[in-house]
């Protein structure tokens, strides 16, 4: 198996990887999106966007998306995948949501599957395991390369899987209307004028990728729409846009376009996705090593 491909499917799992919810949070899906509640502190804030960044008020989740890459002259790659997740908030083994990712296209890495398990503890590492059809093989997936990028992909480890509450310490900045953002995938701009919060978060990691990045809160959702990233020499080089289903286009708001912008190369990823659906009564047994060696693409 190429690394290539390998850190594709990885990358592929930036849809929904990592999320921070508290020991104990173990009722269902509230049926609604969770809103913030007026006063909260900059941590609470930042604590909301996790929870509602990963859809975690509704039961399960299924999506089918693509990552679109282009580069500084202009070239496109694309792949196309399947996603499920069912989300658990289960005390008991401390198992918080298990998430699978299969590739259905290009032809020659088709049926490449990704099985995440994530607990609620939030110092405790996702188990995760890569099913290689060609090989007939299941093999462990590390962790450890945080800040290496996908692929050639404009997204890091960090961002994807690994980046806990705890890495940062957050500062509110202010209100401001969002200047808007053009993406290039859809030639259409979005949330010009938007209220939100504006929260720097300073990495605690030392010689990290980044020292800081801003980001953009729509005030009254705390919905991440926008994120710009500075190295060490307080350089701009990368942001990320989000944009998110309205309330009423369904069950529960979810992200439909993430872009990833890499500043510094000129190149970008798009991750359209669509055909969302929520609580669907998804069997937590499809979840496992077993099932993955089942599979038939």
């Amino acid at each position: 198996m190429r690394k290539a491909s390998v850190g594709f499917l990885c990358g592929v799992i930036m849809l929904l990887w990592y999320s921070l919810i508290e020991a104990g949070y173990a009722s269902k899906g509230k049926g609604i999106t969770s809103t913030p509640d007026p006063g909260m502190s900059v941590d609470e804030y930042t604590k909301m966007w996790y929870h509602l960044k990963y859809s975690k008020d509704c039961n399960d989740y299924s999506s089918h998306g693509w990552v679109i890459k282009k580069d500084k002259h202009g070239y496109i790659r694309k792949q196309e995948w399947l996603r499920n997740m069912i989300i658990l908030r289960r005390p008991s083994d401390d198992l918080d949501f298990k998430d699978v990712v299969t590739v259905i296209n290009p032809q020659n890495v088709k049926g490449l599957s990704v099985l995440t398990w994530t607990y609620i503890s939030p110092n405790k590492d996702q188990e995760v395991w890569l099913w290689l059809p060609s090989l007939r093989k299941i093999r462990r997936v590390s962790q450890s390369e945080g800040d290496d990028s996908f692929i050639g992909a404009d997204s890091t480890y960090d961002e994807v899987m690994t980046r806990k509450w705890e890495d940062e310490t957050y500062t509110m900045i202010g209100e401001e209307k969002f200047k808007g953002y053009h993406s290039w995938h859809t030639d259409k701009s979005y949330y010009g004028g938007l209220d939100c919060y504006v929260v720097e978060a300073t990495s605690k990691k030392k010689d990290w990728y980044y020292v800081k990045r801003r980001i953009w809160f729509e005030k009254d959702t705390a919905l991440n729409v926008y994120e710009d990233y500075y190295n060490e020499r307080g350089e701009l080089f990368k942001n990320i846009f989000r944009l998110w289903s309205d309330q009423s286009e369904m069950k529960y708001r979810t992200y439909l376009l993430p872009e990833f912008t890499n500043l510094k190369e000129n190149h970008s990823s798009s991750l359209p996705i669509q055909d969302i659906k929520f609580d669907r009564g998804l069997d937590e047994n499809a979840f496992s090593e077993r099932v993955l060696m089942r599979s038939k693409w």
